[in-house]
């Protein structure tokens, strides 16, 4: 288990992305967004794009001139499948909200013909989701996934369907503004009538799942499925001032957030347990 460190508090709410955290949509994905790539000035999305100088990373750089330059993404970004349709607008468009928002739009039209493909990311995923409900851990979906998609998926995902695994389920299309702005976190707060806090954690592959955990004041965990090497990671989260957020934990299967969790319950029973034991005696009188 790769962990930058432990979780500060153990979970009563484990919350989950979905795209490349629990099921592998990229061919969807990638075949949606190379759709809508070459309809960026029909969409009036070519002269929003950032200045490559302006890009976080050299590859984010890279990534945005070869999009300038072919109306599409490099063949090894699509081959690799690490990087996902978020965190693409976020490097075409930056802080642009409107322009994000009207690329989501996009995509959702063209995602429509390629819905029907969705895989389980790792063969046990249905296993580990009930165990922590077992544990009596309330199990939540966040994805920018508009709901008829996700709805769709939900009931195709391996041959059985997952709608049983998710206590709450927030999509993009339920909120004003998408990851990485924390709006579907903090909804899926209000849906279980808690309050923020670093109890509730959020699993995620991406820069954007990071950013929304920490900019909605929850624990961060950073799902490195693609199998990043530390150098990236710490690429990726450069701990700027431009860029300050980083994940609290780092694990590289979803069975490794399982037994973090319950790593962390028993933890905290061994502490109030030797706490019990050393309290002073109570006397009467």
């Amino acid at each position: 288990m790769s962990i930058l460190q432990l979780p500060r508090a153990q979970p009563d709410v484990i919350l989950y992305d979905w795209h490349a955290t629990l099921v592998d949509t990229h061919d969807a994905m990638y075949h949606a967004v190379d759709d809508i790539l070459p309809r960026l000035k029909e969409l009036e999305l070519w002269d929003r794009m950032l200045d490559p100088q302006d890009s976080k990373t050299i590859e984010d750089a890279k990534l945005l001139i070869y999009v300038r330059n072919n109306n599409r993404l490099h063949p090894k970004i699509v081959s690799q499948k690490k990087i996902s349709r978020t965190d693409i607008f976020e490097v075409l468009f930056g802080e642009d909200e409107s322009a994000k928002a009207s690329a989501h739009r996009a995509f959702d039209d063209a995602y429509k013909n390629y819905v029907d493909e969705v895989h389980p990311l790792e063969p046990d995923i249905r296993e580990q989701l009930t165990q922590l409900r077992n544990m009596d851990i309330k199990v939540g979906l966040i994805t920018n996934r508009r709901r008829d998609f996700l709805e769709h998926e939900l009931r195709l995902v391996d041959g059985t369907g997952w709608t049983d695994l998710f206590d709450v389920v927030v999509c993009g299309s339920d909120v004003s503004l998408r990851k990485p702005a924390p709006d579907m976190l903090i909804e899926a707060l209000k849906r279980f009538d808690i309050a923020a806090s670093e109890s509730v954690w959020y699993v995620g592959d991406s820069t954007t799942d990071v950013i929304a955990a920490r900019e909605a004041r929850i624990t961060s965990i950073f799902y490195n499925g693609a199998g990043w090497d530390q150098a990236w990671i710490d690429k990726i989260f450069p701990d700027t001032v431009r860029h300050p957020h980083r994940p609290d934990t780092v694990v590289s299967t979803i069975a490794e957030v399982t037994q973090l969790a319950r790593w962390m319950r028993a933890h905290a029973l061994r502490v109030d347990r030797a706490k019990e034991k050393c309290s002073p005696p109570y006397f009467d009188g």
